[in-house]
């Protein structure tokens, strides 16, 4: 179990385009800056929180989503973490461009895991009717990138389309903030450099997430905190999930 950690007080979210969304995926700026990206994700421990959140499934999931998924290099190091206990997983990298080199499919493969890169913008695949299902939707570093109405409408779909969801987000607070503007020393490119601060601006405290999950939703417990120094995990769980996973405890 993640423990509360200090953070500093908060500040008012706000909301910019981050550099990094809007450059082509060969442009040489993106590719350092993804570089930095996966470097910071081991820094602040994401594949570590994601997976003691996992842990509490009940049983091994069949199907899993990752929303915004990238390169699929963090969900490849969680793979590696979780593949020996769950075998045999299909899972669905959602992203807007097609970033999953052969390299990172082929680890998948290795470990057991079958993966279907999905080209799409997230809001859309969350407006459109589907009868696709997944026992868990992952989104790390993602839906910060969304404002109040966008972030409703893709937990609404998540809701309906999964039965947890786990998402590993920027803390929005002082500590953070300041960890955001020191990435230079770890090498981070100007992109990432700018990128690091907006996304701590976007970032979310307390409730905020939970209080945008479908109110008429019932049957779903619901799970908000920090996580060590710079992260905020929210965590959704059917309720008979969770009352399988306090059974088998």
């Amino acid at each position: 179990m993640i423990g509360p950690t200090f953070t500093g007080s908060t500040f008012p979210r706000r909301l910019e385009n981050e550099t990094l969304d809007h450059l082509a995926e060969d442009d040489p700026r993106a590719i350092r800056s993804r570089a930095d990206l996966r470097r910071i994700n081991r820094i602040m421990g994401s594949a570590g929180i994601i997976a003691e959140a996992l842990a509490r499934y009940p049983k091994p999931p069949v199907r899993i989503i990752e929303l915004g998924a990238g390169d699929g290099s963090l969900m490849l190091r969680l793979a590696k973490r979780l593949s020996h206990a769950w075998p045999g997983v299909e899972l669905t990298l959602l992203d807007r461009q097609h970033l999953v080199s052969d390299s990172t499919r082929e680890g998948f493969l290795r470990l057991g895991w079958k993966v279907r890169v999905l080209q799409a913008d997230v809001l859309d695949w969350a407006e459109q009717s589907s009868p696709e299902e997944w026992d868990i939707a992952v989104a790390n570093l993602f839906i910060h990138h969304f404002d109040a109405p966008g972030i409703a409408l893709l937990f609404r779909a998540l809701q309906q389309r999964s039965r947890m969801v786990v998402a590993c987000e920027p803390l929005r607070a002082r500590l953070p903030l300041l960890g955001s503007r020191l990435v230079g020393l770890v090498g981070a490119n100007a992109v990432t450099r700018e990128d690091a601060v907006l996304s701590v601006q976007a970032g979310f405290h307390g409730n905020e997430l939970s209080a945008l999950w479908p109110g008429d939703a019932q049957g779903w417990r619901l799970e908000e905190r920090p996580a060590r120094l710079f992260s905020h995990l929210f965590v959704a769980m059917k309720e008979e999930a969770q009352k399988k996973a306090q059974g088998a405890i």
